[in-house]
C-alpha cells in the first residue's frame, strides 16, 4: 500500500510584519517620551527663573549678603568678584546721564517769540534760534543802530518791549552780545570795533532795564566785535549779517552773569 505524503507546507510571507509592529511600537514609544519631556511644568519653571534671577541680583535669602557682595553683578551694587565684572551689573556699567535740575525747558519761549516776531523775521531784522547755550535772538544793527553809533533807533522799541515781556516770565540769566564786520572803525567816540560792539550791547541792556523795568542782576554785557562772524565778510550781504547784537537767555539756571568787557583792538572801523 502507498504512503500518501503530505504536502508540503506554504511559506508564510507576512513574517516581516512582525518586525514592523516592533519598530512601530518603539517609534511610538520614543515620540511618547519626547512629547512628555518637552511638556515642562511652566509654574515650576518660572519659580526657577525668578530664584536664578533673585540669586543675581543677590536678594535671595539663600545667598548670604557676603557672598553676593563678593558675586557682585547687580545693577547698584559694583561688587568685588569676577562676577560683577562680567555680569549684568559690570562694573564697567556706565551710568544713565540725567540732564542738569538746573536747565531749563526753552523750545515754548521759542515758539513764542516765532509768534509775536513774526513781523520783524519776515523782514529780516531779528533772528530767533536754539543753541545748546540756550535761546539767541539777533538784532540786526541795520534794523537797530545807525551805523557806527549806539544809539538804539525809537521805531524798534516795539520789537524789544516783546523781548522784555518773554525775559520777564523767564528765570534765566541773560548775556548781551555785540558783533561787529571786521571792517575797523575810528571815529571821534569809537577807536575800535570792541569798544562799539560793547557801546552797542550796554544800550541794549538801558532800553531793556530803564524803559521796561527788567532787573539788571540778571544781565550780562559782553563786547565781541568781529570774533564770532556769523557770515563772511568778504561780501556787503555777509558784513551786515554780521554787525548784530545777540540777546542769549541762557539755559543753565543760577549762571553768574559775567563782568562787562570793555576791550580794545588795533582794528577801528565802520
Amino acid at each position: 500500500m502507498a504512503i500518501k505524503r503530505k504536502p508540503p507546507a506554504q511559506e508564510n510571507h507576512e513574517r516581516w510584519l512582525i518586525s514592523y509592529a516592533d519598530f512601530i511600537t518603539l517609534l511610538f514609544a520614543f515620540f511618547v517620551v519626547m512629547f512628555a519631556s518637552s511638556q515642562t511644568d511652566k509654574s515650576r519653571a518660572k519659580l526657577m527663573s525668578e530664584a536664578v534671577q533673585s540669586a543675581l541680583d543677590g536678594k535671595s535669602q539663600g545667598v548670604p549678603p557676603a557672598v553676593a557682595k563678593i558675586l557682585g553683578g547687580t545693577i547698584e551694587d559694583k561688587g568685588q568678584g569676577n562676577a560683577q565684572m562680567k555680569g549684568p551689573g559690570g562694573a564697567k556699567q556706565t551710568a544713565k546721564e540725567t540732564p542738569p535740575q538746573n536747565v531749563v525747558e526753552l523750545i515754548p519761549s521759542l515758539k513764542r517769540l516765532s509768534k509775536d516776531l513774526e513781523d520783524e523775521l519776515r523782514a529780516g531784522t531779528v533772528e530767533v534760534k536754539l543753541e545748546p547755550r540756550g535761546l539767541v535772538v539777533s538784532l540786526r544793527q541795520n534794523a537797530f543802530f545807525p551805523s557806527g553809533t549806539d544809539v538804539i533807533a525809537k521805531d524798534t522799541y516795539p520789537t524789544l518791549e516783546k523781548l522784555a515781556n518773554v525775559i520777564r516770565s523767564l528765570p534765566n540769566p541773560v548775556q548781551l552780545e555785540g558783533h561787529t564786520d571786521s571792517v575797523p572803525i575810528h571815529n571821534g567816540r569809537f577807536k575800535s570795533n570792541w569798544e562799539l560792539s560793547s557801546a552797542r550791547a550796554i544800550a541794549t541792556l538801558e532800553v531793556l532795564c530803564t524803559r521796561f523795568d527788567l532787573p539788571r542782576n540778571r544781565f550780562a554785557v559782553v563786547g565781541r566785535a568781529d570774533t564770532a562772524p556769523l557770515d563772511t565778510d568778504d561780501t556787503p550781504e555777509g558784513r551786515m549779517r554780521n554787525r548784530r547784537v545777540d540777546l542769549v537767555i541762557v539755559n543753565i539756571l543760577g549762571t553768574q552773569p559775567n563782568a562787562v568787557v570793555l576791550s580794545q583792538s588795533s582794528k577801528p572801523s565802520k
